[in-house]
């Protein structure tokens, strides 16, 4: 099974010291131990630059090149599978936005999961479970 990658999952396994880390680390082990891979879209590694980056967020925050690095890692890694937002995806973010009457802080989740969703993937790894529960078949949280 391919899990698609939240920005949340990254951030956690890439701060070792995040409060997350160790559990983020075990649910990466355990599904890649049973044989699954994952999957990566673009947006989720600009917005992981983003946060790492981001001074307000972090008292150390990764310096520009090095978040660049760590990103460049995870879209080159052998267990991703890069999935990228084609028409079909942002038709459906448009639909799903529209149905559901989302707001402006559903946005870029409601258009990853309509990435990862029309890329055939169903299953998600993510902290942020509310954004997902209702376009992912599975959701899977540290």
């Amino acid at each position: 099974m391919i899990y698609g990658l939240d920005t949340t999952i990254l951030v956690q396994l890439e701060l070792a010291d995040h409060e997350m880390h160790a559990r983020a680390a075990r649910v990466r082990d355990r599904l890649l131990g049973e044989g699954c891979s994952f999957a990566v879209a673009p947006q989720v590694l600009a917005e992981f630059v983003h946060i790492i980056t981001d001074s307000r967020r972090f008292t150390n925050p990764a310096p520009m090149p090095r978040a660049l690095e760590q990103s460049e890692r995870w879209w080159n890694a052998e267990e991703i599978t890069r999935v990228f937002p084609g028409p079909d995806a942002v038709s459906t973010f448009h639909r799903w936005m529209r149905d559901r009457d989302l707001g402006r802080t559903r946005i870029l989740d409601t258009l990853l999961a309509a990435t990862y969703a029309t890329a055939g993937i169903t299953a998600v790894v993510t902290s942020n479970t509310r954004d997902y529960h209702s376009f992912m078949d599975t959701v899977v949280t540290p």
